[in-house]
Parts: C-alpha cells; sequence; structure tokens
C-alpha cells in the first residue's frame, strides 16, 4: 500500500510495512536489515540497562570511532539527535529512536542495495544513505528512515591500463566503505598516491549504472561537488593513482605561498596553531625559506614558538608523522565561510580585527589555506567560489558569519559539509550559480525524491515535522 502521497509513511501509519513484510524483505537481503538500537540504550533503565558499560560508552562518546564503524544508526552530530536516548540523561529517562533511523540494512554488494532501494520506494519509506563520511549536517539519520548503511563495502582494485578518452594510466577502483587511510596505505604499497580526506576515518538508482565523463556525463558532473545522499546510491569510484611523491610538512605559522602549498590552521585566544603545512615535491630547505620572514618577526617580538619541518620520501608517512593521530572531530557545531584571496590581499586591516573579535568571543577559529584557482570552475560541480577561495574558515553562530560575508560583497559561500547546516540563502551558499542545473538532473535521476538529505539539492520541497517526518512543503 502506498502512503499519503503528502507524506514519508511513518511507524505507526496503516501503510507502514508489516512485520511479515520487513521480515520477508530482511530474507531478501540475507539477513541484513538491522532494527535500531541505539548505543546508549546500555544506559537507560527502560532498555539494557549496565551502568558500567555505560560509563565507558560516555567516556567515548565524542569519538568518531565510536559511531562510523560500529553502529548503524548513531550520530556523529549528537545535535540531530535532538537528545533521543543521550547517555547522559537521568537513566529513568525512556530511550526513545526520535530522529534515528528506524532500520538500516548492512549491505554488502549492488544487489543489496537495489533490494533495499526498491523496498523504500514501494514502501514509501524514507531512505537516508549512511557513508564513511564525517557528518556534521544530520545527512546520515532521519526520524521513521531505512538506512543504507555501506560502511562494509571495503574493495580496492588497482588498475593498471585504465583507458578512457578523459585519462589513460592507473588508477584505483575504491568501493565507498573504504576509509582515506586505507586508500592511502593501499596507494602506497603499489608505488602510487591517491585524493582523499585529511583525518583518517573521512570515506572516500534501482538501475546499476556507471557515471562518467562520456556516459551519464550530467551525473558524473553533479557527484563531483553536488552534494551526498540526493542523487543515487554511489557504491565505488574511480581515482586517479598519482606517482609516489615526495613531501615536505611543517608546523607553525601561516605564511602561504601560492605553489601548491597547502596549510591548515587554527587561532583561539593567546595561540595560532599550523599542523601542518605540507608541500609536494618541494624540498626542505624551501619550505623552511617561506617561513623564516615569520620566525625571524617571533624572535625580533620576543614570542617563545615551537617549530618543526620534516621532508618525507612519501605521502603516506607524510601522513602519519605530521597528520595521525587525528584530532577529535565529533564534538564540534560548525559555520563556515569561503575567503577569497583578495580578503588577505587587498583588507588585511580590517580582516584581522574582525578575526580578533572572533576568537576573543570565545569561538575557535578554524581556517584550511589552499590554492584551487587553476582548474576550471564548470567542470566539477562543487561551487565556482572554491576557485577564488584562500581560506575556509569555520566558527559557530549567526551573528558573526554577516562579518566574514561583508568581504565578499555580500556573495557568501561556504564548503557543503563543515558549515552552518542551512543558512538562509543555502541554495546559494552551498552550490553557487551551478544550483538551476543540478536540480534538473536531480529531477531526471531521481523524479519523485527518493533520496532526501538536510541542505541536499531538491530539500526545499520537503518541510519537517516536530516528531521528525518528512511532508511535502
Amino acid at each position: 500500500m502506498a502512503a499519503p502521497s503528502p507524506f514519508y509513511s511513518f511507524p505507526g501509519d496503516s501503510c507502514w510495512p508489516s512485520a511479515k513484510m520487513r521480515s520477508d524483505f530482511n530474507k531478501t537481503v540475507g539477513g541484513r536489515l538491522m532494527p535500531t538500537v541505539p548505543l546508549a540504550s546500555v544506559c537507560h533503565k527502560d532498555e539494557t540497562y549496565n551502568p558500567n558499560v555505560c560509563e565507558i560508552l560516555k567516556s567515548n562518546w565524542f569519538l568518531p570511532k565510536t559511531y562510523l564503524p560500529s553502529s548503524s544508526s548513531s550520530v556523529m552530530a549528537a545535535l540531530f539527535t535532538n537528545n533521543s536516548c543521550n547517555p547522559f540523561l537521568q537513566p529513568e529517562i525512556p530511550c526513545t529512536l526520535g530522529n534515528y533511523v528506524n532500520y538500516a540494512v548492512k549491505i554488502r554488494d549492488t544487489s543489496n542495495a537495489q533490494k533495499t532501494l526498491a523496498f523504500a520506494k514501494k514502501h514509501h519509506v524514507r531512505l537516508v544513505i549512511r557513508n564513511t563520511d564525517h557528518d556534521y549536517n544530520g545527512k546520515s539519520t532521519g526520524a521513521g528512515g531505512l538506512a543504507i548503511w555501506t560502511q562494509n563495502i571495503k574493495n580496492i582494485e588497482l588498475l593498471e591500463a585504465y583507458s578512457r578518452p578523459w585519462y589513460k594510466g592507473r588508477a584505483l577502483k575504491i568501493s565507498t566503505g573504504v576509509l582515506a587511510y586505507e586508500a592511502y596505505k593501499f596507494a602506497d604499497a603499489h608505488q602510487g598516491t591517491v585524493v582523499g580526506g585529511n583525518c583518517p576515518t573521512v570515506g572516500i538508482a534501482e538501475e546499476v549504472i556507471t557515471a562518467a565523463p562520456s556516459d551519464h556525463g550530467d551525473l558524473s558532473w553533479a557527484l563531483c561537488g553536488g552534494g551526498p545522499g540526493t542523487y543515487g546510491i554511489a557504491l565505488s569510484m574511480t581515482a586517479k593513482l598519482h606517482s609516489s611523491i615526495g613531501m615536505s610538512s611543517t608546523k607553525l605559522s601561516f605564511a602561504i605561498p601560492s605553489r601548491g602549498l597547502q596549510v591548515t590552521w587554527t587561532l583561539v585566544p593567546g595561540a595560532l596553531v599550523v599542523s601542518p603545512a605540507t608541500a609536494p615535491e618541494l624540498p626542505k630547505q624551501d619550505i623552511d625559506k617561506h617561513f623564516q620572514p615569520t620566525l625571524s618577526q617571533l624572535i625580533e617580538d620576543g614570542i617563545p614558538y615551537a617549530y618543526h619541518s620534516q621532508e618525507f620520501s612519501t605521502f603516506l608517512i607524510s601522513h602519519e608523522a605530521m597528520i595521525l593521530p587525528c584530532a577529535n572531530v565529533s564534538d564540534s557545531i560548525l559555520s563556515g565561510q569561503l575567503l577569497p584571496r583578495s580578503v588577505v590581499r587587498d583588507h588585511i586591516n580590517e580582516f584581522i580585527p574582525t578575526v580578533r573579535m572572533i576568537v576573543e568571543a570565545h569561538y575557535l577559529f578554524v581556517g584550511l589555506s589552499l590554492d584551487v584557482s587553476q582548474i576550471s570552475a564548470s567542470k566539477v560541480a562543487a561551487s565556482p567560489y572554491w576557485r577564488k577561495t584562500l581560506i575556509s574558515a569555520r566558527f559557530m553562530t549567526n551573528t558573526l558569519i554577516p562579518k566574514l560575508t561583508a568581504f565578499t560583497g555580500g556573495k557568501g559561500a561556504a564548503y557543503l559539509n563543515k558549515a552552518n547546516f542551512l543558512p538562509p540563502n543555502w541554495q546559494d551558499v552551498f552550490y553557487g550559480k551551478h544550483y538551476s542545473r543540478l536540480s534538473s538532473i536531480k529531477l531526471k535521476y531521481d523524479p519523485k525524491s527518493t533520496f532526501y538529505a538536510l541542505g541536499a539539492v531538491g530539500s526545499e520541497g520537503w518541510a519537517q515535522k516536530p516528531n521528525g517526518r518528512l511532508w511535502k512543503a
């Protein structure tokens, strides 16, 4: 039975799949359907109360490893659980599902994904994609939802002679459950380097298709920056395997030349931390030269500092020495702004007081400084504003965002995965001028809006009731 057209079906509805329907479906996916049991149920007396286990859980609650590999339902950003089954509440308070998904399928192959998608479509159940990526914005959960959990699809295949019109050479076919660090190690073992995320826990239709520039080119374009959980279920990707390269890395400050140097830095009251600045194929003595003016100024001003630089033979060795272990990234509420290079070039005297005001208000000001201006903005769906960006600044509050937006002429843009989860003009902030084209692609490949995620393309067509249920806006 189909759900009433304005709504996704919801537990308690007459159209919600019956126990027999769920049991029959479970058989088709090899017994991989998992009812949600919140991790914190051990902290509540109406569930499997165990105070000793609860204390252990509390001490690990804000670590990504608690959620990503072990749970089919828990969310890294606790804000989006709305205190549902919270381990820090009194044990007498009932453990409820709230905004958690009701079920998840621990898929292992394409067939599992196809059958789960078909079941969700048939019964008009809200579908949620739970990938391996960090999620600060509530995309990996949803009340009354059925999750497709891709964590356990972990295949990496070396393609020695990948040949397509747009690229010929070595490549890796990487399944969606592979973590970045796993891909780095595999690439290094094959004398190569692959592009991925900073922290080691970041991850890389009923009809199965291959999206490439020459085949479903519009979908291929949309998947490169057009937002997650929007157009289909990505089960693998093929990535260029770059030659193994040497790296130089240093930790200290924010001197940023344009020659491929990437710098991650954090500003807090009384301290500035750069950890690290990395430069591919740049000798140690050259990266030291870039930082020498800063070091000389610190010495002249009598400011103590710690400086360390080192040259590495491969990217993996550099990553292990300068990045790992990655800082805890799960208990942050973020907002952000992409800032063009012109800000520090033309408005540095106005910019510095703004940054100082933010940190003095007891916010962390975190930046990633980079230069991607040499690539055409039209080649991928990522916001074109990235091509002008020098700094991606992340911090919390709607009050402070406009102060940075002012430096961009009022044309604010933000990194989709680390931003205020739903700014008023999110279509422009997240996607820029590409939004209209992305909307057309969404309508083409998902005309019935099977895929929904907060802040995703097409999500303006839905609204959420207080109980988390989605309905047509």
